[in-house]
């Protein structure tokens, strides 16, 4: 199984294209689930498990995996489903979030995919229960297949901090921005919450919207009403990578694109990592890229590009 990601490295000459490769799997039922092979290790058969004491109820116990320490989370304990009984023939997929690693323990994994983010939909608005871990939904072969909010998941096992230190807080200078106002995106809303809270220590407004198309949309219904350029209303764009219906590389794109858009600052705010996202950033013509989260290093770029015309 381990195989099934020996291309990954090829497979991020897919991002910037508003398209990305889902990894499908199931969990305790039939439901088919998927998560972006580009933020995926590996994935190998559940290693032996070791239970600690005082864990969180949803984290199975943890594994030594080619030198590390991982603890291994049950996604549809998580989720609020049935615990994943058969380890043996369970799959731990190991994955990047975050600025950390984390094994979620699976019962089968299937295949990698192909497909355009205009493709991912954002879930029914209303969901409750186990649908409120979805962060989007898509069809494959007739059938839907759910993508999962892991950043909730992995919030409510270890909150993050979202209080800016006193360092910052002492530097900081409360904007005098008038009317104009922070947009932020994301699909995730642990992650627009956590990015809000860290903020509003600025004294600054702020716009939230779900995905780049919606964020894209705004701002050039935004720019229709402003004489020359969109900063005369939005003072910076933080945007998260991985969203349905258009990604934050594509959006950068096409905000870059427009003569009336191209001024306005944009920070790409992700739970990806590496050196390739850098790359992408400056390729798109983003002004800075932040891995997921820390409440310091994103207010500190904010106040960066709020004075940077």
């Amino acid at each position: 199984m381990a195989s099934i990601l020996d291309s990954v490295n090829q497979r991020t000459q897919l991002v910037g294209q508003n398209r990305l490769e889902l990894l499908l799997f199931k969990l305790a039922g039939k439901q088919r689930y998927g998560i972006n092979v580009f933020k995926v290790r590996e994935v190998l058969q559940c290693p032996p498990l070791t239970a600690l004491p005082k864990r969180n109820k949803w984290v199975r116990g943890i594994a030594h995996i080619r030198g590390q320490t991982i603890s291994v989370i049950d996604l549809s304990l998580a989720i609020g489903g049935k615990a994943i009984s058969d380890l043996e023939n369970s799959f731990v997929v190991i994955a990047e979030y975050n600025r950390s690693v984390q094994g979620f323990l699976v019962n089968g994994v299937e295949r990698i995919i192909n497909i355009n983010w205009d493709s991912i939909m954002a879930p029914p608005d209303g969901t409750s229960g186990n649908q409120s871990y979805l962060t989007a939904v898509t069809e494959i072969d007739g059938e839907l297949v759910e993508i999962l909010d892991v950043e909730k998941v992995l919030e409510e096992i270890s909150p993050s901090a979202t209080t800016v230190s006193e360092r910052i807080s002492a530097a900081a200078v409360q904007h005098d921005l008038g009317e104009r106002f922070i947009l932020i995106a994301d699909d995730s809303a642990v992650a627009r919450n956590q990015v809000k809270k860290a903020l509003e220590n600025l004294g600054v407004k702020m716009h939230l919207v779900k995905n780049g198309r919606e964020a894209f949309e705004f701002l050039q219904k935004t720019a229709a009403e402003c004489e020359h350029s969109i900063t005369e209303k939005v003072g910076l764009l933080i945007s998260d990578i991985e969203m349905p219906e258009m990604d934050g590389y594509t959006l950068t794109a096409a905000l870059k694109a427009e003569p009336k858009l191209q001024k306005l600052h944009v920070i790409l705010h992700t739970s990806l990592s590496g050196v390739f996202n850098q790359q992408m950033v400056k390729k798109v013509g983003a002004d800075d890229f932040i891995a997921k989260f820390n409440p310091d290093e994103l207010a500190e770029s904010v106040q960066k590009w709020l004075h940077v015309n």
